[in-house]
């Protein structure tokens, strides 16, 4: 019984720390989404992460206490794309493959 009390209060209080932070991207096609939301995924603190291809915009949940929107940002870049005012790693950008629509190397400064 003490084992289910605590683990419920457990539960709780990573619930507390969820949050939701938008940022912008330079991502310009669904394999770019794709890519993005992938990785993302598998970053330790980060929940879900929903790349909308029109604005560019993702929508990261998050826990707080395990991660925070700069790494996000810097964690984005990494993958080879702008991060807000983050710019895109060099040599992460240079190895992306091809979008859908044949315009590579046109999205990342």
């Amino acid at each position: 019984m003490l084992i289910v009390c605590f683990m419920s209060v457990s539960s709780f209080a990573q619930k507390a720390d969820m949050k939701t932070v938008n940022i912008k991207t330079s991502a310009i096609c669904e394999s770019c989404q794709n890519r993005i939301q992938k990785a993302l995924i598998k970053t330790k603190g980060i929940s879900k992460a929903t790349l909308n291809v029109d604005t560019k915009m993702v929508a990261v949940k998050y826990d707080a206490a395990l991660i925070s929107v700069e790494k996000i940002r810097t964690a984005i870049s990494m993958i080879g794309y702008d991060a807000d005012d983050v710019k895109a790693d060099t040599k992460a950008y240079a190895s992306l493959p091809s979008c859908g629509s044949g315009t590579e190397g046109t999205f990342a400064a």
